[in-house]
């Protein structure tokens, strides 16, 4: 049983087969789960009311891909900061470039690690050269380009 301790509230094992066929199909109508789990459609909404209260949930999304729609460069940036104190600084200036799709504060040997998607090489040329590089504090970056994503998907639950 998975226990979010801040809120001391839990979670059963109808939450976890509810999150379950949600993360295979975002869309699939409440009252499908209810008839599949054999409970009523009103313990389907009450239970992600209560998902979504406890931050367990936190959206739905549309998953596009990106070289279908014009965008065939996947890149990971390291990124080293001058100072660790630049990060919640460096991370709001980079919020604001679209093509960060991902940021993450690390260990290692970078400050941060970030995912970024471009139409082509110019256009990473350029958010590297023009936008990242022009956030204060980021004092060098180091640059990956994905060839190819061979493993995407959510943790599994239970």
């Amino acid at each position: 049983m998975l226990k979010k301790e801040s809120q001391n509230l839990e979670i059963d094992n109808l939450d976890i087969d509810i999150l379950k066929q949600l993360m295979q199909d975002a869309t699939k109508p409440y009252t499908e789960i209810a008839k599949d789990l054999i409970v009523s459609g009103g313990t389907i909404h009450v239970r992600m009311k209560k998902l979504q209260e406890m931050g367990i949930i936190k959206g739905s999304h549309l998953i596009i891909d990106p070289q279908k729609a014009g965008y065939d460069i996947c890149a990971f940036l390291g990124i080293y900061l001058e100072k660790g104190i630049q990060y919640k600084d460096a991370v709001e200036q980079l919020s604001r470039i679209k093509e960060v799709v991902e940021l993450h504060y690390t260990t290692g040997a970078y400050s941060m690690f970030a995912k970024i998607i471009c139409r082509d090489t110019n256009h990473l040329r350029h958010v590297l050269n023009e936008e990242i590089q022009a956030v204060e504090g980021i004092q060098r970056t180091e640059t990956l380009i994905s060839l190819e994503e061979s493993i995407r998907r959510q943790i599994e639950l239970g």
